[in-house]
């Protein structure tokens, strides 16, 4: 007689729990890879959203920094202006200040050439009085272009007419100097009006 190995009811059972706690433990472990990249994509997200509020918090700082330049340059620009208005408008304050006294030895000659018999006193005095101007002249970078018998040169002189020279020396050079001229620095303030030899 053969003998058929009936199974067990509560062998089928055991083995039916087996599987179906295989089954559970699987899912399980398919439902924890799935939190663990569930995980991993939000700190990826919370990261991104950190790194974009920095770059907010940044690009902040930048925009204010770049309004407070614009905004320093601005008044710096308005102030360089009113000052440079301000020099130009007042520039020869100081040259007319200086020059008053001048002014003020003129009128005392010609006070002097009025109640004075003294003649000799009175050019002393317009004398001593050119002296002081031309300082005042050399102390503001005003001197007197030297014409005499120096080449011909358009850059300082001005030819009002030609005269024929005595002799070829004197040819192309200053004979006479009409009206003296004058250099501010290295500048020629004004021409040195000349008769020139021929």
């Amino acid at each position: 007689m053969s003998e058929n190995k009936q199974a067990n009811p509560e062998e089928e059972k055991d083995v039916e729990k087996g599987v179906t706690q295989a089954n559970e433990n699987s899912e399980n472990e398919e439902h924890t890879d799935e939190n663990s990249e569930n995980n991993e994509e939000l700190t990826e997200v919370e990261k991104l959203a950190k790194d974009l509020e920095e770059a907010k918090s940044e690009l902040e700082k930048q925009k204010k920094e770049y309004l407070f330049l614009l905004a320093e340059f601005d008044n710096f620009r308005k102030r360089t202006l009113k000052e440079k208005s301000e020099l130009i408008k007042n520039a020869g304050e100081k040259a007319m200040l200086d020059i008053l006294p001048v002014v003020d030895d003129f009128e005392r000659a010609l006070q002097a050439m009025h109640d004075s018999a003294d003649l000799d006193s009175v050019k002393e005095g317009v004398d001593l009085i050119y002296s002081k101007f031309i300082k005042y002249l050399e102390s503001n970078g005003v001197k007197a272009i030297n014409s005499d018998n120096a080449d011909f040169n358009t850059e300082f002189h001005e030819a009002v007419t030609t005269f024929p020279a005595a002799d070829d020396s004197q040819k192309g050079k200053v004979i006479d100097t009409v009206q003296k001229g004058y250099m501010l620095n290295d500048k020629v303030l004004r021409h040195s009006k000349v008769v020139v030899g021929q």
